[in-house]
């Protein structure tokens, strides 16, 4: 017995566990779970250990004293401590039965990782499906976008179709009738009524349809999208008004440019009988789907842009109502070929309200004297008034404190194939509401 106790002694065994507890004290925290696990294994490892020499020296201190010696010591400390510490081990438990439950929960344990991995393979795959499925989405949502896009194109090139078509029909029957009765021939120009003056009535009257459809249709479609980005009904119906009064004017100063490239074309060549003036102005009615829309659409996101009087989310752009602003300019651009041109009225914010250019808006103060914004431009024919607009009235509101709107990031931005995408932008300082608006002639 003594050589173990020395033994004991020597190896300094409860030193090294005090030591071995201390550090994994102080790294505790700072350890992974596994590493935890570890430390307190080997801890227990060491501590079995010293408890088999302790029971060595038991064995033999029990021994030495004989056959009764030691026998109170062991009833009254030892069996009390074996049946707190280790009441799992009873008679029907051997260490058969304890290794067979061991290796059991180390089974479960392995099933239990097994699953988890599975579960996390799972998981990985059906990200990856879900990522894959919304790229798929995307790319339908912008293939959507952009067959939106080429069928509104359709529509107004079928249009434009139809216009001359019927326009051809016109001419065809005004020749029968001109066989049935010869038509007068003015003795001072010595020719026929041309193309496009046989057109003009049935072209004039169609115009003006289509341009009151923009007010109840496209204007109203446009407004309900507005709405859903921008709160204040006001700020949308200025947005919508502003925007078709430079697609106006992109749609005027792209007729002049067209008139000019067609007259330049067509000069060299021209002998008669109709005037050069006729002859590119016939041409023009005839080819309308020649007319390069989008460069005006772009001329209008521009101008809008840099106007102070409007305001829109940065997070979307005002390329968002190109279609609207597509239908006002072909509409524009075909006033410019009756005969006269047919154009929207000069206007500003504060003007005398006119009871013969505009209606009143439903919200509006019906004895106010003065306009305080315009919702939609009246069509005029020199200064006959073609079609009413609507304007929106209110009395003193022209004088009181106007709020300041801005946006953090100006909607200028390139135009790309998806009408939604995110484009780059510059700022814009703020400017007051109140500032008049006019079409530029």
């Amino acid at each position: 017995m003594a050589n173990t106790l020395r033994r004991l002694v020597n190896t300094t065994t409860y030193k090294l566990l005090q030591n071995k507890l201390e550090t994994w004290y102080k790294e505790y925290h700072i350890n992974s779970c596994d590493q935890n696990l570890n430390r307190c294994c080997e801890l227990i490892e060491l501590t079995s250990k010293v408890q088999a020499e302790l029971f060595t020296i038991l064995s033999l201190a029990a021994s030495e004293g004989g056959v009764y010696s030691g026998v109170d010591t062991i009833k009254s400390r030892f069996l009390p401590w074996l049946g707190s510490s280790f009441t799992v081990i009873t008679s029907g438990v051997t260490s058969d039965i304890s290794f067979n439950l061991l290796q059991e929960s180390a089974e479960k344990d392995r099933k239990l990782r097994k699953l988890a991995t599975f579960h996390e393979q799972e998981m990985l795959e059906l990200e990856t499906e879900l990522n894959t499925t919304r790229r798929q989405l995307g790319t339908i949502k912008q293939e959507l976008a952009e067959a939106h896009l080429e069928l509104d194109d359709t529509q107004n090139k079928s249009a434009a179709t139809f216009l001359v078509t019927e326009d051809e029909i016109v001419q065809l029957r005004a020749e029968i009738a001109g066989r049935r009765s010869p038509i007068s021939i003015s003795p001072v120009t010595n020719r026929s009524p041309t193309y496009g003056k046989l057109t003009s009535a049935s072209r004039h009257a169609r115009l003006v349809s289509r341009f009151n459809d923009l007010y109840a249709n496209e204007r109203l479609n446009t407004q309900n999208l507005l709405r859903r980005y921008v709160d204040d009904l006001e700020m949308v119906q200025r947005i919508i008004f502003i925007a078709t009064a430079e697609a106006f004017q992109a749609a005027k100063m792209a007729f002049r440019q067209f008139k000019l490239r067609v007259r330049k074309t067509l000069s060299p060549s021209h002998l008669g009988p109709e005037s050069l003036d006729e002859t590119v102005m016939n041409y023009i009615i005839r080819n309308l789907d020649l007319y390069d829309v989008q460069s005006s659409i772009n001329d209008v996101i521009r101008s809008m842009s840099v106007n102070p009087k409007i305001s829109f989310p940065p997070e979307v752009d005002f390329i968002l109502i190109s279609s609207f602003i597509r239908d006002v300019c072909r509409v524009a651009f075909a006033l410019q070929t009756l005969e006269p041109p047919l154009d929207i009225a000069f206007m500003s914010d504060g003007e005398l309200f006119n009871e013969n250019k505009y209606r009143r808006s439903y919200d509006s103060d019906f004895t106010a004297p003065l306009v305080v914004y315009h919702i939609w431009p009246a069509l005029m024919e020199n200064d006959t008034v073609v079609a009413k607009g609507e304007a929106f009235t209110k009395r003193g509101a022209l004088w009181s404190p106007s709020k300041s709107r801005s946006r953090s990031s100006s909607p200028i931005r390139s135009r790309s194939s998806s009408p939604i995408r995110a484009l780059s932008s510059r700022s814009r300082s703020p400017s007051p509401i109140r500032r008049s608006i006019s079409p530029r002639h």
